[in-house]
């Protein structure tokens, strides 16, 4: 399947990865079985000589039972959407009863400390600092990429929800939310296998995403204090020396890791499908616990102000997807493949850096669940809109190419016209020649 190979590019080059995958087929290399063994022929009046095997072969295997036909199909569905289920599950549990995550197992230590650590560590030893000389190949294109996952959706969030805000459709706490998931990088995994899945340029994707991811350490929170800093009442200085103990020094140990000891990123690349699971279950338990802060401090918000949410993500996402999509295609008309990329990697936000990195910041507010809520949204938006476009946006990779490759080729036939054109006819020559004598 292409899934597994973009799941084993992901292990292997990306900073955070989570336990979301997508699963698209593609054509089987075997050949299809004649006519004559599957269809019957009309004008020899009676079934192929194979058609009783078959049949006999049919009845000797009955079909599986119907609970295990269920059971597999629950399997395959927890596989491709581990994450989601998981932290749909850890919410319900959360609700459920609440001090036992706010409480009973020491969020401030465990969570709001050590996970975090943990997952940026193996950040900093996934980050490829060498993938950012690429830098200096096409660098209007990737400026494009982070000026416009960065600044352009967060300006545009930012404006939105302020709006909402004043016709009062939104309360503050998930208006704020959209905007700090609006400030955040690029998801590393998603971008790079829906990039594959719609034919687009992968290193584009892999040097972006883990450009933005590195860039993020510094500019998400510095975007998230500039919007909503103020109206949340944090201290600057404090929210700085927090961000530098859990994200700068651990993804920095990381990287020290990966450059200086081999034998510890070895050991990572080796077990790297168990240490996807545990970051999954790092962010998993961060979100739990910081939604059981919130459920036991209560809340404000209806649920009718979380499906109002959910439709204003819906339709961000749209508008942003929109306008990447026209204005990479002026930007850049020669390339579809980077096209295809930005077209993700424009509107793309992480969930494994935006969970930590908003426990950092709001660990001690009780809004902090209510931050994360619209990023979750955001992420299981982006997934379902990503699949669903992937496709056509692949065959529109290969029509362009092929488009453009047909204009490369007739411009040395009009050239030969052109010169063929330009010299004079034989006869006119001959005439010219005899008036002359």
């Amino acid at each position: 399947m292409a899934s597994s190979n973009g799941a084993d590019i992901v292990n292997n080059d990306a900073s955070l990865s989570i336990g979301l995958t997508v699963h698209y087929s593609e054509p089987s290399s075997r050949k299809p079985q004649e006519a004559s063994t599957t269809v019957d022929d009309p004008e020899s009046g009676g079934a192929p000589e194979n058609d009783t095997t078959s049949s006999r072969q049919e009845a000797s295997s009955p079909p599986q039972p119907l609970h295990k036909r269920f059971l597999r199909k629950c399997q395959k569905c927890y596989s491709q959407n581990s994450f989601l289920i998981l932290i749909l599950c850890a919410i319900l549990l959360a609700y459920a009863y609440p001090p036992l995550g706010a409480i009973y197992v020491a969020p401030d230590i465990t969570a709001t400390w050590l996970a975090v650590i943990f997952i940026f560590i193996l950040a900093g030893m996934g980050i490829r600092t060498e993938e950012f000389s690429k830098a200096l190949q096409r660098v209007y294109f990737n400026a494009f990429v982070q000026i416009f996952n960065f600044m352009v959706v967060s300006g545009i969030v930012y404006g939105f929800t302020r709006f909402m805000l004043v016709v009062q459709a939104l309360p503050e706490s998930l208006a704020d939310g959209m905007t700090i998931c609006a400030s955040l990088p690029i998801t590393v995994n998603m971008v790079l296998i829906l990039t594959k899945l719609a034919s687009g340029d992968e290193a584009a994707a892999i040097f972006n995403a883990a450009f933005s991811n590195f860039v993020g350490i510094f500019l998400s929170p510095a975007l998230i204090l500039m919007y909503v800093g103020l109206s949340a009442e944090v201290d600057i200085a404090e929210v700085t020396l927090k961000l530098f103990l859990r994200v700068v020094l651990p993804i920095t140990i990381g990287q020290l890791l990966r450059n200086f000891v081999p034998p510890a990123t070895e050991f990572v690349k080796k077990y790297s499908k168990n240490f996807k699971v545990v970051q999954e279950l790092c962010l998993v338990f961060i979100v739990y616990t910081v939604f059981c802060e919130t459920f036991l401090n209560g809340s404000d918000v209806k649920v009718g102000d979380v499906f109002i949410m959910i439709g204003c993500v819906f339709l961000m996402l749209i508008l942003l997807m929109a306008l990447a999509w026209m204005s990479v295609r002026v930007l850049f008309p020669k390339e579809p493949k980077l096209q295809a990329m930005a077209l993700f990697g424009c509107t793309h936000k992480t969930v494994a850096m935006g969970v930590p990195l908003i426990n950092s910041i709001y660990a001690d507010s009780p809004m902090a669940g209510l931050y994360i809520l619209p990023l979750l949204v955001w992420h299981t938006m982006q997934l379902v809109l990503g699949t669903a476009l992937g496709p056509y946006v692949a065959k529109y990779v290969q029509r362009r190419e092929k488009e453009l490759m047909q204009q490369q080729q007739e411009l040395p036939v009009q050239d030969c016209n052109t010169d063929a054109d330009d010299e004079p006819h034989p006869d006119l020559v001959m005439e010219s020649t005899e008036s002359g004598s």
